[in-house]
């Protein structure tokens, strides 16, 4: 693979080019009891951008909005060579039922307070954060066209929707006219495979790119757990730690660990780190535009950036599907069985390479 920051790719149909690692920013502040001040911040956001990185990632309540905020300061002096990206549908103000959501009020008052916070007048990419099976799909995408159409976003994409919503809103937007969605992010890693059933196919052929998110599975693909750490009960685990969060979200089983095992015999037989294989594991799957990156510290964002370098070897690859293979579902199963194929096609031979 070898890769650079500086090695860009086109984000789904669009002609945008970003980075093939993303710089995450929820760990820009401190109000979440975890992340970067922002002197440390400062020197994450610094070194991303002179290697290269161009595609930097946040939303309008990470940290309080601290992430959004930081990143506008640090953005100011070279704001038209960075693709910035931020998400709307959290809630921002308790109490208030349209402060959420992806209704059009929601829409437009929360990319307002994102221009403040960032201190710029466009979003290059916004999503919609977190679907919620409320808002008509139609309001919904006529609101993000308006910006577009306004100036205000120049893309526009999903993030944590269901694959025939995300098809359906964009056949919508094709056949009126309004502007297509070009991105979709998604939970993606070793662990976490079901999006191969159907939202990275779908996504490749509607044409948007995947951006995975928690590329190493909350920190298990590191190694940092071990099967003491599944002895803890989840009464015990409420500490605020990433460990019991790990373990209350079901993060922390038997088969991760397995999983979690062969990621550190395989970075072991490549003078790898776990993290860097975990994250170069996500960037072999076509589908995938870009990653994110969550880092808190310069070390793990240096470590992080490495992961550009990794090959895999093909019998390194067979170990990692052995390992965390899922099943297929219906349609899938039935679809590609023998039985199927002979109903439908007999001896037929068909080249579908294309």
């Amino acid at each position: 693979m070898s890769l650079t920051l500086d090695t860009y790719r086109l984000l789904g149909r669009s002609g945008l080019r970003v980075s093939p690692l993303a710089l995450g920013t929820a760990t820009f502040g401190t109000e979440w009891g975890w992340g970067a001040e922002k002197d440390e911040a400062r020197k994450l956001f610094d070194l991303y951008v002179e290697r290269g990185g161009n595609f930097i990632d946040t939303a309008n309540t990470y940290t309080n909005g601290s992430s959004e905020r930081l990143l506008g300061e640090f953005a100011r002096e070279n704001r038209e060579s960075l693709v910035l990206a931020t998400k709307y549908t959290t809630q921002r103000r308790a109490g208030d039922p349209n402060s959420g959501g992806p209704h059009r009020k929601s829409l437009f008052a929360s990319v307002e307070a994102s221009l403040r916070q960032l201190k710029t007048d466009y979003i290059d990419l916004l999503y919609l954060h977190v679907w919620d099976f409320t808002t008509p799909v139609e309001e919904i995408l006529r609101g993000m066209d308006d910006l577009v159409r306004q100036g205000k976003v120049l893309y526009v994409a999903m993030s944590n929707v269901p694959a025939w919503q995300v098809s359906r809103m964009q056949a919508i937007a094709d056949l009126r006219g309004w502007s297509p969605l070009v991105a979709l992010q998604i939970e993606y890693n070793l662990i976490e495979r079901t999006g191969e059933r159907d939202l990275i196919p779908m996504a490749r052929e509607m044409g948007l790119g995947v951006v995975p998110y928690s590329p190493l599975a909350g920190g298990v693909l590191t190694g940092k757990y071990g099967r003491d750490d599944l002895a803890a009960t989840n009464a015990g685990a409420q500490d605020g730690t990433r460990r019991s969060f790990n373990i209350t979200n079901g993060g922390l089983t038997a088969r991760n660990l397995d999983i979690a095992d062969v990621v550190k015999e395989v970075a072991t037989e490549l003078g790898r780190t776990t993290a860097q294989v975990g994250l170069a594991w996500t960037l072999q799957n076509p589908g995938v535009t870009a990653s994110l990156l969550g880092a808190r510290t310069l070390a793990q964002l240096e470590d992080n950036l490495s992961a550009l370098e990794v090959d895999f070897t093909a019998p390194q690859l067979a170990r990692f599907h052995e390992v965390s293979a899922i099943e297929p579902g219906f349609p899938h199963d039935m679809l590609a069985g023998d039985r199927m194929r002979a109903v439908t096609q007999g001896d037929l031979k068909v080249d579908t390479r294309r």
